[in-house]
């Protein structure tokens, strides 16, 4: 984007911004969706969105948005199925503090998200401390 923070709203900007299949966002309209030439990815976000969404959030001093849309931006990259398994993980008493700390190592080694494993391993302190975790 030529604007260092973007403004929204974001598809102001769709020329410089795509869909999670790359599709420019400019390019995913009604006329496009009736005459069946979008697919599921297409209607996706894509990380790139996401950063773009957390610096409109961050410049407004929405730290915390800002902090989420980031993390989100990381999980683009993490398969739904296994998204959905974390979420599960995370849940007080489903797994133990080895088993968090193996999935913050997961998320930083195999997904390259640092912030989301940071927050696992933040997650894994609260719960061993308050004694949360799984046994």
């Amino acid at each position: 984007m030529a604007d260092a923070h973007p403004k929204y709203p974001l598809i102001d900007h769709a020329d410089t911004l795509a869909a999670a299949s790359g599709r420019a966002l400019r390019d995913v309209t009604l006329e496009a969706l009736a005459a069946n030439e979008l697919h599921i990815a297409d209607l996706q976000v894509s990380a790139a969105t996401l950063r773009a969404q957390a610096e409109v959030a961050q410049a407004a001093g929405y730290t915390q948005l800002a902090a989420n849309l980031a993390r989100a931006a990381e999980l683009t990259a993490v398969p739904n199925t296994e998204v959905l398994r974390m979420y599960d993980m995370l849940r007080p008493g489903r797994a133990s503090l080895a088993e968090l700390t193996a999935l913050a190592t997961l998320l930083e080694d195999t997904y390259a998200a640092p912030t989301c494993a940071a927050l696992v391993r933040e997650a894994a302190e609260a719960y061993r401390r308050r004694n949360l975790a799984r046994h």
